[in-house]
């Protein structure tokens, strides 16, 4: 078995994906790929694709690009920056061998494969960069990846990491991001995370039937816990203030990004347009369930989301930075894959 650096595999990291350039036609591309996948739109498909065709792609890549001309650098997309800056970072620090791919489109995860593949590797490490559990992110992005090695016939064993919401250097790493933010007078820090469908949360209810059945339930300790986005997000919440001593009148959970009827409330956007005027008229805000900066962080948060705040009687609003190629966010990642390969070998 090929080692890399005392560690028995590689490492293959996993974001989103974004466009390959600032151009109509790539956005429509990436928005053709990226919302014909079945569980991010989980309809059945017929629907699926007429409502994509018809509706979506024929007016939303004029819309989108020029959200993304708003944050691509002269080095192309943030999200795949920070993404290969991570990569990088985590490589240089471990030894390890270390690759990269998206989801959707470049670098994929077939030309990752085949590098391993042609290196020798006969154990992954996985880690798709997403700290909570959703099928729209994390399931999708496993199935590929085993979708993809079994149409290449690369038998590798593949060790997933599901979600690391409560991982105590996820919660360091955060509570470091947001500690200067928090030293000087503010009236509520605004944890924004992307919104999904109520019905995926359900889908992956390991109890099939608890999962959302009262305004508590995912505040509590129980099985339906496990693979629940919405208390995922609420327990890291959770973690982070009680880790830096937030009182909870001094914070509040948002959900942003939707693109339908359904989702998880309350409404990022909405509530940034209701704070000032309930007297939170100075604010922090970071969303946590990204883990590099890009387009629903920069523009949606960081340049509409502040309009929309500023615009409603706002003073002052601070956008607390995703944790990108932070240190701590390697130490996070080193600890991931360790503690892994520890679980694995123990007898």
């Amino acid at each position: 078995m090929f080692m890399s650096n005392n560690l028995d595999g590689a490492v293959l990291l996993l974001n989103l994906g974004s466009p390959k350039e600032l151009t109509k036609r790539s956005v429509r591309e990436y928005l053709r790929i990226f919302l014909s996948d079945d569980y991010v739109v989980d309809l059945p498909k017929v629907l699926q694709q007429l409502i994509l065709y018809l509706f979506i792609l024929p007016f939303r890549p004029r819309k989108t690009l020029h959200a993304y001309s708003q944050i691509w650098t002269e080095f192309g997309s943030p999200l795949i920056l920070s993404s290969m800056n991570i990569r990088k970072k985590l490589e240089d620090k471990t030894g390890w061998k270390v690759a990269l791919a998206m989801r959707y489109e470049d670098p994929s995860i077939k030309s990752a494969l085949i590098n391993l593949k042609e290196e020798g590797y006969k154990k992954i490490y996985v880690i798709p960069l997403y700290p909570h559990y959703a099928m729209s992110t994390v399931l999708t992005t496993q199935l590929e990846v085993q979708r993809v090695a079994s149409e290449m016939y690369f038998d590798a064993k593949f060790e997933f990491v599901d979600h690391f919401y409560n991982h105590p250097d996820y919660i360091d790493a955060l509570a470091e991001s947001i500690s200067p933010y928090v030293t000087e007078d503010y009236d509520k820090i605004v944890f924004s995370y992307h919104g999904i469908p109520k019905r995926h949360i359900r889908k992956t209810d390991v109890s099939k039937g608890n999962c959302l059945a009262n305004d508590r339930c995912c505040y509590e300790e129980n099985e339906c816990r496990t693979y629940c986005y919405k208390a995922h997000v609420i327990k890291t919440t959770e973690l982070v203030t009680d880790a830096l001593e937030i009182e909870k009148d001094k914070w509040e959970i948002a959900f942003q990004s939707r693109i339908g009827p359904g989702w998880l409330k309350p409404f990022t956007d909405k509530r940034l347009a209701e704070l000032p005027k309930s007297g939170s008229k100075s604010i922090a805000i970071l969303c946590p369930s990204f883990i590099s900066d890009c387009l629903e962080t920069l523009e949606e948060i960081n340049i509409r989301g502040r309009e929309t705040f500023m615009q409603s009687g706002g003073e002052s609003m601070k956008y607390i930075p995703c944790l990108n190629d932070s240190d701590k966010l390697i130490k996070l990642l080193e600890s991931l894959i360790v503690g892994k390969k520890v679980k694995i070998n123990l007898p």
